[in-house]
């Protein structure tokens, strides 16, 4: 509303003493003068109004951006149960000392994306948003480790290096159990959701979505580039 105004009161401030002229004028003055107040007001009216469109659509673009930046996180659980020996040997394995446990591992599992480091461009005179990189994914895995029936000798008890050793390969057995699973894929399909909702406001406004100089036309492409 105030906007209008504005452009209302300019518009008069340039009319009316040209109006004025008009009167005491004669008839090739008056058709040089209602040409120029014909211009002044398409300046005044229409280039103003395509300069405000293009902040605002700017402004808006923007917000969504910033409304997308945030941590896109899926959680799963995971369990693995496994067997942990050792033995050690003595004069030619005449003699052994054996050491086991069983062990059952619960994990917490998160697979997030921090949206708030995409990086992008917005090209305002040509009405383009380039996206020009996205977060990789961050794998975070939160095991709880019981032991059970633990059996070790005096020459052979678990120390430091077993339970770090059963860490190690809890880990990278839950690591391929995730790989097998449907965690990533669902986190995937989050974070492409989170960027899609950019694509549909671009398009809704006329603008074009890019990523690393190739236009993105439908969250099938999205999901291309993400992957």
């Amino acid at each position: 509303m105030t906007r209008s105004s504005s452009t209302e009161t300019d518009v008069k401030n340039v009319v009316t003493p040209l109006v004025q002229a008009l009167l005491r004028s004669s008839k090739i003055t008056y058709v040089i003068l209602f040409a120029v107040i014909a211009f002044l007001i398409y300046q005044l009216v229409t280039v103003k109004k395509d300069t405000s469109t293009v902040e605002y659509d700017t402004a808006l673009i923007q917000q969504q951006i910033k409304n997308v930046g945030k941590l896109v996180v899926t959680e799963g659980h995971f369990s693995e149960v496994m067997t942990y020996k050792d033995q050690k040997k003595y004069l030619g394995d005449l003699i052994t000392f054996d050491k086991k446990a069983l062990v059952i591992i619960n994990a917490d599992v998160t697979v997030s994306f921090d949206l708030s480091q995409v990086k992008y461009d917005i090209d305002a005179k040509n009405k383009v948003v380039t996206i020009k990189s996205i977060p990789d994914e961050e794998l975070k895995i939160s095991p709880d480790i019981k032991y059970y029936d633990v059996e070790q000798s005096t020459f052979n008890e678990f120390t430091g290096n077993d339970y770090n050793k059963i860490n190690k390969i809890a880990k990278e057995n839950l690591a391929k159990k995730i790989e097998k699973s449907t965690l990533k894929s669902n986190a995937k399909n989050r974070l492409i959701s989170e960027l899609s909702k950019i694509l549909i406001v671009t398009n809704s406004m006329g603008w074009t979505l890019k990523y690393n100089g190739e236009e993105v036309k439908t969250e099938q492409t999205l999901t291309k580039f993400a992957g």
